[in-house]
């Protein structure tokens, strides 16, 4: 077997292993986890935490050590922006964490990443009694939700950022300066 084979199986094997109900994370497991699936194993691992409606997710989370928080806040930023923008972030229940994301990036090293977020909750805070409108649980009003917001132009501010500084790189490479914090065994 090549070594790169062996690393793939080796990296399938913990992630199958922390997949597990117990989520049991050693520095040696996550050490051997290639930065590919270093950061969902570590947010999966906080998710196993929680119950299957999430319900206990914001008491979770807010219970987590500053650079577990940092990472799964991030990592649902990230996500929600990548995928329909900040109005998407803030209208989804993951809005919940809009007031740790800037804390949240300034603890991994993206102090950029920490300003754009400072900026899309003074935006989000000023305009979300009108965005409450929309809020009916329809596609369509959702949709209605991005007419004229300006939380749209922080998007493309967002997207610029990720290409120059790769918010993935930054929190891997946390994560791997920090990694007695991700254990759990």
């Amino acid at each position: 077997m090549t070594q790169s084979k062996a690393t793939i199986l080796i990296s399938l094997l913990i992630l199958v292993s922390c997949t597990r109900q117990d989520h049991v994370l050693t520095v040696d497991s996550l050490n051997n986890l290639t930065d590919y699936n270093l950061e969902q194993t570590i947010v999966d691992g906080i998710r196993s935490k929680m119950d299957s409606q999430f319900s206990n997710e914001a008491h979770i989370v807010r219970n987590l050590s500053k650079g577990q928080r940092a990472i799964y806040v991030s990592s649902i930023l990230e996500s929600e922006v990548s995928n329909g923008g900040f109005n998407q972030f803030y209208f989804n229940s993951s809005g919940q964490f809009a007031d740790l994301t800037e804390d949240a990036f300034s603890t991994i090293g993206a102090p950029q990443y920490a300003n754009l977020v400072r900026r899309a909750n003074l935006i989000y805070d000023s305009i979300k009694g009108d965005l409450k409108k929309y809020d009916d649980g329809t596609i369509e009003n959702f949709s209605k939700s991005y007419d004229n917001n300006p939380l749209n132009a922080l998007d493309s501010i967002f997207y610029a950022l990720n290409r120059k500084e790769p918010l993935h790189k930054i929190k891997i490479k946390y994560i791997r300066n920090n990694i007695q914090e991700f254990v759990n065994e």
